[in-house]
């Protein structure tokens, strides 16, 4: 097949002689005899790579251009709309950096209707939240310190959990039922909490450890400490030796967990994450915990509404900046941190936020730099939803356009680095394409749902020459990962001066387990 160059502004020139050079499948010679189309050593390689078996009855489309000309190297099927997974955190990333900036900073308030007398608050405390995805236990302990410093020693009324600043839609678009437990479909509140430092925000960390011994009760810890998850333990210990069947699971509609199962003796702790229905709630409690630490006790409960306007601030706390955020959302590929994002950019941009308002803000940024956005659908920030559709042209248009930002460095290098084993540094793509020309070099975005693999993102080849690239594989049986690897070290092996591409078929041997973005243990 020929792979000719696109048409856009930025290779137009390029564009129209090569097409001009080509008619009906020849190219004319000077002399005026035609001539068949030759493809290039690097054309014939990826066309090799992609025409497998594993594409059969399934659809793959890969783009690759020259990152400063925008020259086209190769396009099959570019313009075709597919399901990108976690490739949609790269049109959220740029939009945020843009629109929110690099400074942007979420934070949490705590304030008052009442004055402080004597170090009583007679009246409601209020904790609002703006939608900080990184606040973790500490920062509310912070808070508390914040009140005790300025004198509270007791709040005659409730504590009110206040998440107004987005709207109450908590899950998105078309998100499986069946994921809904798990930390990387967490709901999404303006006031939540993350329970590491990785900022899984929305969840918890149910912790198990065998029991004394066997046929006693597993030993579990819940952290953060809170009362707003409620654990139902029939797990057991197992003799040395046997298999663990350990299950953490919540129930739909409750914060009802049920740990369930076995755990051999002599096991080492395991983790869990599950999500918090109704997250604020969650967040309050282990506030009203951080105060209760301080000596501050609250006579009333934990509700929901919405602060007064002119209520009083008595604390804040402010998050990393949005900046900073990039290395734990695109290093791991955070769902939550995409969705948060986008939620925030329709409360700055729209004083809406809702997830239609944060997506036009998306799609709006993704146009003002040359996506035909009239030919994708973005339904989320993050990938889950099945109705995502993007094509690699407008990956590449994104890809393209990022490098001219004034803040693309600190967004290149928070994309996951090849063959880079450091967490955060190589990220999702720490386990692949080790020990070859792409590791070190490729920085990429993954792409993960069942029938679903995408690597979008930077390579250069082994001139020095920068390419943008994006490749996404559909409705597959059998997953072509290793494929889309072999393709990052092909483009990184290329070289301009006729030294022809590697020839890799499989690189099973640089790949691990660790096959899924959304498996915690990779």
């Amino acid at each position: 097949m020929s792979h000719l160059p696109r048409v856009s502004g930025r290779g137009l020139v390029a564009a129209v002689a090569a097409v001009a050079a080509v008619v009906g499948g020849v190219a004319t010679q000077s002399s005026g005899a035609p001539t068949a189309v030759q493809e290039t050593a690097l054309q014939q390689r990826l066309d090799s790579l992609l025409n497998d078996s594993r594409y059969d009855g399934s659809q793959v489309e890969l783009v690759v251009l020259d990152a400063t000309t925008g020259e086209t190297l190769y396009n099959r099927n570019g313009d075709q709309r597919m399901l990108p997974a976690s490739n949609t955190k790269l049109f959220t990333s740029t939009a945020a950096m843009h629109v929110l900036g690099p400074s942007y900073r979420f934070h949490t308030d705590v304030l008052a209707t009442a004055p402080v007398r004597g170090g009583k608050l007679r009246g409601d405390l209020y904790l609002k939240g703006y939608g900080d995805p990184t606040a973790l236990e500490s920062d509310y302990v912070g808070l508390a310190k914040q009140l005790k410093a300025a004198g509270v020693r007791r709040v005659d009324g409730d504590l009110i959990a206040d998440d107004s600043y987005f709207d109450h839609v908590r899950l998105g678009d078309s998100w499986a039922w069946d994921d809904e437990p798990y930390y990387y479909n967490a709901q999404i509140s303006a006031l939540t909490l993350a329970p590491n430092t990785d900022y899984d925000s929305g969840t918890a960390i149910v912790e198990t450890r065998p029991g004394a011994a066997a046929g006693a009760p597993v030993n579990l810890n819940l952290v953060p400490a809170n009362g707003v998850l409620k654990i139902v333990n029939t797990a057991t210990t197992g003799a040395a030796g046997t298999s663990n069947t350990i299950s953490v699971d919540r129930d739909h509609g409750t914060n009802v967990v049920r740990v369930t199962g076995s755990m051999p003796l002599g096991s080492a702790v395991e983790q869990d994450w599950v999500t918090v229905w109704e997250p604020e709630l969650y967040a309050a409690d282990v506030f009203r915990r951080a105060l209760t630490a301080q000596g501050i006790s609250v006579s009333g409960h934990i509700k929901n509404a919405t602060t007064p306007t002119g209520a009083s601030r008595l604390a804040r706390d402010e998050s990393m900046t949005v900046g900073e955020l990039l290395t734990p959302f695109l290093k791991l590929s955070n769902n939550m941190h995409a969705e948060t994002l986008v939620k925030a950019m329709g409360a700055v941009v729209e004083a809406d936020g809702s997830w239609p308002a944060g997506l036009d803000v998306v799609t709006n940024y993704a146009k003002s730099v040359g996506v035909d956005t009239s030919r994708i659908r973005l339904s989320d920030g993050s990938g889950l939803s099945r109705k995502v559709n993007v094509t690699g042209d407008a990956i590449t248009d994104i890809l393209i356009a990022a490098r001219k930002e004034p803040w693309f460095q600190q967004w290149y290098d928070a994309l996951p680095i090849a063959g880079n084993p450091d967490r955060f540094v190589g990220g999702t793509l720490r386990s692949r394409m080790q020990n070859t020309p792409a590791a070190n070099n490729l920085h990429g975005k993954t792409g993960s749902l069942t029938g679903v693999t995408a690597l979008s993102g930077y390579v250069s080849n082994k001139d020095g020459r920068k390419l943008v690239f994006s490749m996404i594989s559909n409705n597959y049986l059998v997953s072509p990962r290793s494929i889309e690897d072999a393709v990052g070290v092909t483009l990184a092996s290329w070289s301009d001066q006729g030294t022809p591409p590697a020839a890799v078929s499989n690189l099973k041997t640089a790949q691990t387990t660790c096959d899924l973005e959304w498996d915690k243990a990779c």
